[in-house]
């Protein structure tokens, strides 16, 4: 860490010792005009962030924070095609895969621009022919349901995406299994016709153990009901393993894929997004790429100080670097957006959940934070109890659309809107109490009483807060909020140090699962187990 960050970071800190105690509240009083100048917009999306305890001095330092570490640079860098993914020596190229500019983009001398566009029109075409039912099972029936085998980000993005574009789904009901559990699989598949069903295999590798004991176990629903012959006609696959697909048996002509430059949680834009394209159609996912196109766009070219996704991941670094706020809580207040959070927290934690910098050597300050969250008004009524009283200081990132879904429910969505600014309201100001005392009098409560119950309705306030607000959630506007998502894990990433973009802390575990396989299956022992192990595998074999 050079001497000029170390100084930034040291003025950052000690700016926060001498505000801490500030009510952010109080610092609209003091400027009427902090909303204007402490949120931005960009193409129908708006970033309301003055409810944080940034003042003017942090805010300056936050912009110096992110050009000496270089931001620009790192983020042109990753546009480029350079090889950013330094422990896995890989591009980082998501994004090519929503780019609007059809120019070359060149990967080692070649023209991958023109390996996307193919692959797209491959995918285009199946998901075309199945929703047509040109592409049907070996009985010649169209398919009515889609069954997505994959796990993690083969499962998180298309999953997520499903459910917050309902309205355009008008293609085959869509279905998705990620856990090894058999229950899962067992559950999903308990009513369907297996001659009017598709099963998906999403896996890079074609090796994924949950994905592939998913997979076996799909075929065998098929061949036991239909037949062996009828496999092939039931499955496709989104791999680059080509051969070992083939082998399943999946029909070659029914095969699409992906590179090594799309890591997995940034690969709904790819043909793992193959589901989307069934459920609700190519053009449809043409504006969904678009959409987070145009947030590339902007992230590439606006200034620091305007620039969405650098301002929201800042922010971010203030709350986890400088405030030591270990956590951050996602609420969308949109329903459809149910699972946003969970694919926010795979994003995050997986690509930030680092204790090394980028030289291999042991971070000195805090990455990552842990990022949880569900959709409002649900979330009020289990754990906004903590957030609003609890003892540790949470930021909450609320997400809200200002259009309603329909003209007949204008009132749910008035309500909806009413209770996500009460809750950022309330975090802000919270209730003294003295005013608590005063509110249970005049409900007739006697003095005494008041006395012992004010202090149980105190909300200390001055809990910060992000808002996250646009127009209506549809294809364009979701591709647009995941992108910015995925900028701002870009950007803390930068400042953290580290590499965002691998994620060897899921290795060991895989690992050792397939080394105590044989154990749990009782085809060997070992003696040199800890106790605790080897004492849970004797007790759940038993049966």
């Amino acid at each position: 860490m050079t001497t000029r960050l170390n100084s930034i970071f040291d003025q950052l800190s000690t700016h926060w010792q001498t505000v801490k105690t500030r009510p952010i509240k109080d610092l609209f009083k003091a400027n009427q005009n902090r909303f204007a100048e402490f949120s931005r917009h960009h193409d129908g999306m708006l970033l309301d962030f003055s409810k944080s305890a940034i003042d003017e001095k942090a805010f300056d330092l936050l912009l110096d924070l992110a050009r000496e570490v270089e931001l620009e640079a790192k983020r042109d860098a990753m546009f480029r095609g350079d090889r950013i993914n330094k422990t896995e020596n890989r591009a980082v190229l998501h994004t090519a895969l929503r780019r609007r500019d059809q120019s070359p983009l060149l990967l080692d001398g070649h023209n991958i621009m023109v390996d996307i566009m193919a692959e797209r029109k491959k995918m285009f075409a199946l998901a075309e022919g199945v929703r047509s039912g040109k592409i049907s099972g070996s009985t010649g029936r169209a398919f009515t349901d889609i069954v997505n085998l994959g796990i993690g980000g083969s499962d998180l993005g298309p999953a997520m995406a499903t459910a917050a574009l309902a309205p355009w789904h008008d293609g085959p009901r869509l279905h998705f299994v990620s856990n090894v559990d058999g229950a899962h699989l067992a559950d999903t598949l308990i009513d369907l016709d297996p001659a009017t069903t598709l099963f998906i295999i999403a896996s890079k590798t074609f090796t994924t153990i949950e994905t592939m004991t998913n997979a076996h176990s799909a075929r065998r629903f098929i061949a036991e009901r239909l037949g062996d012959h009828a496999v092939a006609d039931h499955f496709m696959a989104v791999t680059t393993a080509l051969d070992k697909a083939v082998d399943f048996p999946v029909r070659a002509d029914r095969i699409t894929g992906f590179w090594d430059w799309v890591g997995g949680r940034y690969s709904i834009w790819s043909s793992i997004g193959l589901p989307l394209a069934i459920a609700f159609g190519s053009k449809n996912f043409e504006e969904f790429l678009d959409g987070a196109g145009v947030l590339d766009e902007h992230f590439v070219n606006a200034p620091l100080d305007q620039n969405l996704p650098a301002l929201f991941g800042l922010i971010g670094i203030w709350h986890r670097m400088i405030c030591d706020y270990p956590t951050r809580a996602l609420i969308p207040y949109d329903q459809r957006l149910a699972r946003f959070p969970a694919y926010v927290q795979q994003l995050d934690m997986e690509s930030n959940g680092k204790r090394v910098a980028l030289d291999g050597s042991v971070l000195t300050k805090p990455s990552g934070p842990i990022v949880w969250g569900e959709p409002g008004t649900n979330s009020q009524h289990a754990f906004f109890q903590l957030l609003h009283q609890g003892t540790d200081i949470i930021p909450v990132e609320f997400l809200i659309a200002a259009k309603r879904e329909r003209a007949d429910l204008e009132d749910h969505h008035e309500l909806l809107v009413a209770n996500c600014l009460a809750q950022s309201e309330a975090l802000l100001i919270g209730r003294t109490e003295e005013d608590a005392n005063a509110q249970l009098i005049a409900r007739g409560i006697s003095p005494d009483t008041a006395k012992s119950l004010a202090p149980h309705r105190v909300f200390t306030g001055n809990r910060p807060s992000i808002t996250l607000a646009y127009e209506k959630l549809d294809p364009a506007q979701l591709g647009a909020l995941i992108a910015l998502y995925e900028h701002r894990v870009f950007v803390e990433a930068a400042v953290f140090g580290i590499n965002a973009f691998d994620q060897w802390g899921v290795e060991l575990g895989k690992e050792l699962a397939t080394s105590l396989l044989p154990l749990v299956k009782g085809k060997k022992s070992d003696p040199h187990l800890n106790g605790s192990t080897a004492g849970l595998i004797k007790f759940l074999t038993k049966a």
